[in-house]
């Protein structure tokens, strides 16, 4: 999983990032403009969001979120007054909280909301059938055999059943996966989808890994 945290307090920021560490993977944005191109590639589970921040504002960039998908968002900021979680919750915010917070309460919240839009999701715990994931070793496992899957073959596997009957263009796995500015080209996608399909062959589970002509993956039941 990937959380995008928007706070322009680099301290705070990477406080947020440690915080959440142990249930995903974190992002750090600093900058409003930039957060702005960031969440054009809709590969995010989870936005923290900050109101203030320079050059583009929060609710413009929960604005954009809410114009390109569903991601949810958590807005974390110091503006407490009513008319702006008021604001924030219309435009599309999935929770408000201010600052100062409890480490405790900003966990439960994520993890709530991430339970809300992912029925998956159960704290450190994936799985889809007799496949088992270990979120944290980023590893998994077929009735306790560990299989050869790891490193990114892993991070798409994970994404796909994460995302489960959803459609994955190739675009949005690429950046997901090796970063929008990366240097690699896309075709490496489908290698490492080709490779992670005869490892499943093995096993049966090829059947689940669905390719759409022309537009991408999926992970569905319906074979």
């Amino acid at each position: 999983m990937k959380i995008l945290i928007v706070e322009d307090d680099k301290h705070l920021n990477n406080a947020i990032c440690d915080m959440l560490g142990k249930i995903a993977e974190t992002e750090a944005i600093y900058d409003g403009e930039d957060a702005m191109y960031a969440v054009e590639r809709n590969i995010y589970d989870l936005i923290v969001l900050d109101i203030m921040l320079p050059h583009v504002d929060g609710f413009t960039i929960l604005e954009k979120i809410r114009s390109i998908g569903t991601c949810p968002v958590l807005m974390l900021t110091a503006k407490d007054g009513i008319a702006n979680k008021v604001k924030g919750l219309k435009l599309g915010a999935d929770d408000y909280m201010t600052k100062p917070f409890y480490r405790d309460e900003l966990i439960a919240r994520v993890e709530a909301i991430l339970r809300r839009y992912n029925n998956t999701f159960d704290g450190f715990k994936l799985s889809f059938k007799d496949l088992t994931f270990d979120i944290t070793q980023k590893k998994v496992t077929l009735n306790g055999q560990m299989l050869d899957i790891i490193g990114k073959s892993y991070e798409i596997l994970e994404y796909l059943v994460r995302n489960k009957e959803i459609i994955i263009p190739k675009e949005q796995l690429f950046n997901r996966i090796w970063g929008f500015d990366s240097d690699t080209i896309w075709s490496v996608v489908e290698v490492y989808v080709s490779n992670l399909r005869k490892t499943l062959k093995q096993y049966g589970y090829d059947v689940y890994l669905k390719t759409l002509r022309n537009v991408g993956y999926m992970w569905s039941e319906k074979i």
